[in-house]
């Protein structure tokens, strides 16, 4: 998984809460998704991946922090495209196996450049006939 997951970027060692890290059912990866939420509208923003490391980031500094699967990296949502999340809540759902993040948006959550990952409708509802 991560670097040494229980390493602070500043040098000291410091671990997601115990408790916590006992209710999280995490994949085969060690990794638990994420679903981003604007907290506000609740419209879906986009899915991540987390490990223990980066929800103990993510919880203590209230900016979103992810696992790359594809780069094996941590990463801050809007590092370096400026578009940040901050964080105002996260929850876990009924089996501790997926994570609600709430955040409030700065700029198009999508790498595409739009304002959600979800753009691609599959199935629409129907307008009701008159």
């Amino acid at each position: 998984m991560g670097p040494d997951a229980d390493r602070e970027e500043s040098g000291g060692m410091t671990a997601l809460d115990p408790d916590l890290a006992a209710r999280l059912t995490r994949g085969p990866a060690g990794l638990v998704p994420a679903v981003v939420q604007q907290y506000d509208s609740g419209e879906v923003l986009m899915l991540a991946w987390m490990d223990d490391e980066a929800l103990r980031r993510t919880l203590t500094t209230r900016r979103a922090t992810y696992w790359s699967r594809s780069r094996e990296e941590y990463w801050i949502k809007g590092e370096t495209s400026g578009h940040h999340q901050y964080v105002k809540s996260v929850s876990l759902d009924c089996d501790g196996d997926t994570l609600l993040v709430r955040v409030d948006q700065v700029g198009p959550a999508c790498h595409t450049g739009t304002r959600t990952c979800f753009t691609d409708e599959l199935l629409a509802e129907k307008e009701a006939e008159l």
